[in-house]
C-alpha cells in the first residue's frame, strides 16, 4: 500500500500546490480588483496594494508551477510580514488576533519552498525538456523508489 502512495506523492504535491496557488491568486485579485464581494484596494497603497499584487503573481506562478520555489519563498515572506506587522499586535496567538490565514499561507508556502513543485509543474516541463536546471532539480522531481 504504501509503495503506490509512494509513487502518487508528485502528483499530491502538484495537487497541494495548484490548490494553495489559486487560493492565494484569488486574494490578491479580491485585493486589486475588488472580485469576490472585495473592495478594491487603492493603486499603490502601502502594504495593502503590494501585498494583493504579490498574492496575485506569486499565487499565480505557483498554480502554474513556474519559478515554484521562488515564488513560494517569497509569498511565504510576504506573509510572515503580515502576520507580524497586522495581525501579532492584536494578541500573540492567531486565534486571537484573527491571522490564521496568514499563518497557514506563511507555513504552507514555506512546505512549498522545500518539496518542490511536484510532478505536473511547467517548472518540471521546462527542466525534462531542455535538460536544462541542476541535479538537484532534475531529481527533486523524480518519482520516489519505495523502500
Amino acid at each position: 500500500m504504501y509503495t503506490r502512495l509512494n509513487h502518487a506523492q508528485p502528483y499530491a504535491l502538484s495537487l497541494f500546490r495548484i490548490v494553495v496557488g489559486l487560493l492565494f491568486a484569488c486574494h490578491g485579485a479580491a485585493s486589486l480588483f475588488g472580485l469576490f464581494g472585495m473592495h478594491a484596494l487603492s493603486a499603490g497603497a502601502w502594504p495593502g496594494w503590494y501585498a494583493g499584487a504579490i498574492q496575485l503573481v506569486g499565487g499565480g506562478l505557483v498554480l502554474i508551477g513556474l519559478g515554484t520555489r521562488t515564488a513560494a519563498l517569497v509569498a511565504s515572506g510576504s506573509m510572515a510580514y503580515a502576520y507580524f506587522n497586522v495581525h501579532q499586535p492584536d494578541g500573540l496567538f492567531p486565534m486571537q488576533n484573527g491571522g490564521e490565514a496568514a499563518a497557514i499561507f506563511c507555513w504552507t508556502f514555506l512546505l512549498i519552498v522545500f518539496t518542490g513543485p511536484g510532478a505536473l509543474s511547467v517548472d518540471r516541463l521546462l527542466t525534462s525538456r531542455g535538460g536544462s536546471g541542476s541535479e538537484d532539480e532534475r531529481r527533486a522531481h523524480r518519482t520516489p523508489v519505495a523502500a
